[in-house]
C-alpha cells in the first residue's frame, strides 16, 4: 500500500495509470485494482474508495465506457477505453516522457 504521502503524489497520475491498466483489455473494478498493483510490482495497492470514485469519473468525462456483464453469477460493471481515452492516454505518455527525461537529465 503506498503511504499517505505517495499517494498525494500519485493523485495526479493516478487517471493516466487507470487508463494504461483498462487499456491493455476491458475489466472490472476488481480487475484494474489487481494489474495495477501487479503491474507496479505492488507499489500501488490502492484501496476501492480511491479508484472507483476515479473510474466514474474517467466515465463521466468520456474517456471510459462501461458496461454491466453477468460472470459467475454477479453482475459486474466492465470498463473499456473510448478512442477520447486512447486519444488522452497517448497525450499523458508523451508529457510524461518528457518530464522523466528532464528530471533524469538533472538527476544523471
Amino acid at each position: 500500500m503506498v503511504s499517505p504521502m505517495d499517494a498525494q503524489v500519485l493523485k495526479g497520475h493516478l487517471d493516466s495509470l487507470l487508463l494504461a491498466v483498462v487499456a491493455a483489455g476491458p475489466a472490472h473494478g476488481y480487475a484494474i485494482i489487481a494489474r495495477l498493483r501487479d503491474r507496479s510490482g505492488g507499489a500501488f495497492d490502492l484501496p476501492e474508495g480511491t479508484v472507483y470514485p476515479a473510474l466514474h469519473r474517467l466515465e463521466a468525462s468520456g474517456l471510459l465506457k462501461s458496461s454491466w456483464d453477468r460472470s459467475d453469477g454477479r453482475r459486474r460493471r466492465v470498463y473499456a477505453v473510448t478512442p477520447k481515452g486512447r486519444r488522452r492516454l497517448g497525450a499523458q505518455r508523451r508529457e510524461w516522457q518528457g518530464f522523466a527525461s528532464a528530471v533524469e537529465a538533472v538527476l544523471s
